[in-house]
């Protein structure tokens, strides 16, 4: 089953921040909850795991990240992954995400497509159940990231941007570790069960 996903998420920090984490693999991997790279094999190649709770029950991906291009003149990053789990699921992302100006100078959006496939027991929860559930995890993951940008000390904003460093850069902390809160797969579907059982009862009662 493939999926294409679309969306832009509003940063509060520059594009300067923002481009700092986006263009750097391992801060962009550590906002994603659950995520981690474990190896670096080249300049382009990375070995990493996502695990994810379903109920008691945690699957972990195990797989390869190909960083496809990074373009600092149009801020844009393209990055290929694939993973598989022991039960015999797969799925594979491929991910074009790019940093676009505010309406300020100290905003920016983070907009990204990306195409997912997935098979075994994941093809089996269908696309309305999917779809959700990678929004959920897309909204966390835009949360995380904008810590994460917020975090990025001064020195290395200036050095993205191209800009003169100033005094103030020796008090900006160094940037902070993102949350890796692993995502609750079954907690999702229950509230989207929920929330179509309550619909469909106020259909009945019209």
């Amino acid at each position: 089953m493939e999926l294409t996903i679309q969306r832009r998420y509003p940063i509060g920090e520059s594009a300067a921040r923002s481009w700092a984490v986006l263009s750097d693999v391992r801060a962009t991997a550590a906002c994603l909850p659950g995520a981690a790279i474990t190896e670096q094999i080249d300049a382009t190649h990375y070995k990493g795991t996502v695990k994810t709770r379903v109920g008691p029950a945690t699957m972990s991906f195990a797989g390869d990240i190909e960083l496809l291009s990074c373009d600092a003149a149009l801020r844009e990053l393209s990055m290929l992954g694939k993973g598989a789990d022991r039960s015999g699921s797969s799925a594979s992302m491929k991910l074009t995400a790019r940093v676009e100006p505010g309406e300020s100078a100290a905003s920016s959006l983070l907009v990204g497509e990306a195409t997912v496939t997935v098979s075994g027991k994941l093809a089996q929860f269908g696309s309305r159940l999917l779809l959700p559930v990678i929004d959920a995890l897309l909204t966390q993951f835009a949360a995380n990231f904008s810590a994460a940008a917020a975090a990025v000390p001064i020195a290395e904003e200036l050095s993205v941007s191209g800009a003169s460093p100033t005094p103030a850069a020796d008090a900006v902390p160094a940037t902070a570790a993102s949350p890796r809160n692993e995502l609750n797969l079954l907690a999702l579907l229950r509230e989207m069960l929920r929330g179509w059982a309550a619909r469909w009862f106020r259909q009945d009662k019209v």
